[in-house]
């Protein structure tokens, strides 16, 4: 009789080790799914975001067309009259002075 009380209890622990075994299987297997799952719908809300930042620009370009920029335009340069002296009255000297250079 003592052989037998010995294989029911090995097989009841064998029996709750592959129940727990099962469980543990399919609680990694669902923990993969709602990863893969919520990658993809990281992915999907990311690349609307990205749209989303694009249309934005292109119709805020299209409603506020940027200024033009100016074009360089020639100047005519005031020619000195043939009397006037080449060096402009407010250029400095050569002669030094006494005053303090600030």
């Amino acid at each position: 009789m003592a052989g037998r009380g010995k294989s029911t209890r090995q097989s009841r622990t064998e029996s709750e080790r592959a129940r727990l075994h099962a469980a543990r299987r399919a609680w990694h297997d669902g923990r993969i799914r709602r990863r893969t799952r919520d990658n993809a719908v990281a992915v999907v809300v990311g690349v609307l975001v990205v749209a989303g930042a694009i249309a934005s620009q292109v119709v805020h370009a299209q409603v506020n067309p940027p200024a033009p920029s100016p074009s360089p335009t020639v100047s005519p340069a005031e020619t000195p009259l043939p009397g006037d002296p080449l060096v402009p009255e407010d250029a400095p000297s050569d002669v030094p002075s006494d005053a303090p250079v600030e």
